[in-house]
């Protein structure tokens, strides 16, 4: 006599559990992969970038296969980075020179009262100011920079300031080509290189090491303004109508 199931003293029989099958792990299809990956000699990097997994999986399924023999010698994998790095580089350095193209058409020309507001930032931040112990109520400009020179003098002319009103002397240092200096710079304000000032000359001190030492390197042009004592406080006046305008609650 056999024992009966509790269904069956009930009337019904009890329905059989299906056997149990294995469930598909989802990362089969990517352990399967690394592995054909890594049988064809790819590194651990390589696969991460092939298969888009962590290294640790990669290393957990691929640890028990023989470690591939390197595809390139140490030389030729210098050279490999270094190509990379090359084109890197290129495409940082043509990124940010189309960052600059964008912000310098973005500009356009400007109009009289923004070339003066220009103008007046220049002179504030490298021209000589007038102080308290110091009454120097003159237009005095010096700069290394051509194109901050450009503006400048063209910041003069919006201001009616006449090229026979302006006086140019060239600060450099001794051991530079003074005479070459002093053509560039009188060729860029237009004017004859004998109505130059004498230059100020920089004593060379063999220690220092210096960085403009290229032939590129012009010294700085000073520029200073004849009977300019109403022309600079017209520009101190308007550099703190600036501060005020750019903070009211100055």
């Amino acid at each position: 006599m056999t024992s009966a199931t509790p269904g069956e003293y009930a009337g019904f029989e009890t329905p059989r559990q299906p056997k149990r099958t294995k469930r598909p792990n989802a990362k089969d299809d990517l352990r399967e992969r690394a592995r054909a990956l890594r049988t064809r000699g790819m590194t651990y990097d390589e696969i991460q970038a092939e298969l888009g997994c962590s290294k640790s999986s990669i290393s957990l399924w691929v640890r028990d296969l023989p470690k591939p023999e390197p595809r390139y010698t140490d030389e030729e994998r210098r050279a490999l980075m270094n190509e990379g790095l090359a084109r890197l580089r290129a495409a940082q350095d043509e990124q940010r020179r189309e960052t600059k193209r964008a912000a310098r058409d973005g500009i356009g020309r400007l109009s009289e009262r923004e070339l003066f507001m220009v103008g007046v930032g220049l002179y504030w931040a490298e021209g000589t100011k007038d102080k308290t112990y110091r009454r120097t109520e003159q237009l005095q400009f010096i700069n290394s920079d051509p194109d901050v020179i450009k503006v400048y003098l063209r910041w003069l002319e919006l201001l009616g300031v006449p090229r026979e009103r302006m006086r140019f002397r060239v600060s450099i240092h001794e051991s530079a080509d003074v005479a070459e200096a002093e053509r560039f710079w009188a060729g860029l304000a237009g004017v004859d290189v004998s109505t130059f000032q004498r230059a100020t000359l920089k004593k060379h001190n063999p220690r220092t090491k210096r960085k403009n030492t290229a032939e590129a390197y012009r010294g700085c042009l000073v520029v200073y303004v004849a009977k300019g004592a109403h022309l600079y406080r017209r520009m101190e006046g308007a550099w703190y109508g600036i501060v005020l305008g750019a903070d009211p609650a100055t």
